[in-house]
C-alpha cells in the first residue's frame, strides 16, 4: 500500500528560527512554500519537515537520513567547515576513520542538529 509512496522526515525542534538558520544555512536545504507553523524544505526528491513541539530534545534516535553517494567524506568535510559536530558511535563489526563509520562497503556519519536531533549521511 505505501510501498510506492515518498515518506517525509518530520523533525521536532524547539526554536524555528535556530532551525531555518540550521536547516537552510548549514545544511543547504531548499525552503518550500510556507505553512503556518511549519518550516517545509526540498531535499533531493523528498521533503524534510520542521515543526516546533514541546517535545523537540528527547528523540535518542536518528530522526532523518541523507543518502549522499560516494562521497560521505567529502560531505563531512562540507559540514565541518560550516562547524557541524560530528557524533561517534562505537557499533559491533565496524571502524570508524575520522568521522566516517565503515562497515563493509556501507559508510555513514553522525551529527546532531540544534535541538540535538541525530542526522545521518550514508553511501548510497
Amino acid at each position: 500500500m505505501l510501498g510506492n509512496k515518498n515518506a517525509i522526515a518530520t523533525i521536532a525542534v524547539k526554536d524555528m528560527n535556530v532551525a531555518a538558520r540550521f536547516y537552510e544555512g548549514t545544511l543547504g536545504l531548499t525552503p518550500l512554500p510556507a505553512v503556518p507553523g511549519v518550516l517545509s524544505y526540498k531535499s533531493g526528491n523528498s521533503t524534510v519537515l520542521v515543526y516546533e513541539s514541546q517535545y523537540a530534545r528527547t528523540n535518542k534516535a536518528t530522526a532523518a537520513t541523507w543518502a549522499v553517494g560516494d562521497d560521505v567524506e567529502g560531505v563531512v568535510k562540507s559540514l565541518k567547515a560550516k562547524g557541524v559536530t560530528f557524533e561517534r558511535y562505537d557499533l559491533p563489526g565496524t571502524t570508524q576513520t575520522d568521522d566516517v563509520l565503515v562497515s563493509g562497503k556501507i559508510k555513514a556519519a553522525w551529527f546532531k542538529d540544534p535541538d540535538g536531533n541525530i542526522l545521518q549521511l550514508v553511501n548510497g
